[in-house]
């Protein structure tokens, strides 16, 4: 019996230290209607990154936003989640990034795991709004790119190539990238 408890107390612990890096969320309805996605094609690697961008969505201010107008030119989508401690020390960084790679490189930040409220202001709290934000509640940007865990990077070439980051980058890593695709 004793074991038993020890046990679950170590899976308890276990869940909250890998919070920041977990896919669970609020169980509330959606906010706002979540992005379209079709599936990705098993075909060869260069129609599967050609559809990783086919995909429209609302962002944190309701406004569309698709997929597509990013191809042909550098980009990079960040994803988040406005609760996650990752993402909070991180998103000064990404602010600053932006300004700096002004012209050169379009941000796009992917919120998901919570609700519209939540995103909007994480976005106001941290000076974010020199780049747009997708409100994806359902996580369906999310699927599309294969992220399962924040925070998370496409890095999207203008040459339409996507190298997809599922761990958090130092800022030196984060700079490096950047400067390659702009």
């Amino acid at each position: 019996m004793v074991g038993i408890r020890v046990m679950t107390g170590l899976l308890v612990l276990l869940v909250a230290l890998s919070a920041c890096g977990g896919t669970t969320g609020t169980a509330e309805p959606p906010a706002a209607p979540p992005a379209t996605s079709q599936p990705r094609p098993s075909a060869s690697a260069g129609a599967e990154v050609a559809e990783q961008l086919n995909f429209t969505a609302k962002t944190v201010d309701g406004e569309d936003i698709s997929g597509a107008d990013l191809a042909g030119k550098p980009a990079v989508l960040w994803f988040w989640a406005p609760w996650c401690p990752k993402c909070q020390r991180e998103a000064p960084g990404m602010a600053a990034a932006a300004k700096e790679h002004a012209g050169d490189v379009t941000f796009l930040g992917v919120a998901a795991l919570d609700q519209v409220p939540a995103m909007k202001q994480f976005v106001q709290k941290y000076g974010l709004q020199s780049f747009q934000h997708v409100a994806d509640v359902g996580s369906a940007v999310w699927k599309r790119f294969g992220v399962t865990a924040q925070p998370a990077y496409a890095f999207v070439s203008a040459d339409g190539r996507v190298e997809v980051v599922t761990s958090q980058l130092a800022e030196q890593d984060l700079r490096q990238r950047l400067s390659a695709l702009g």
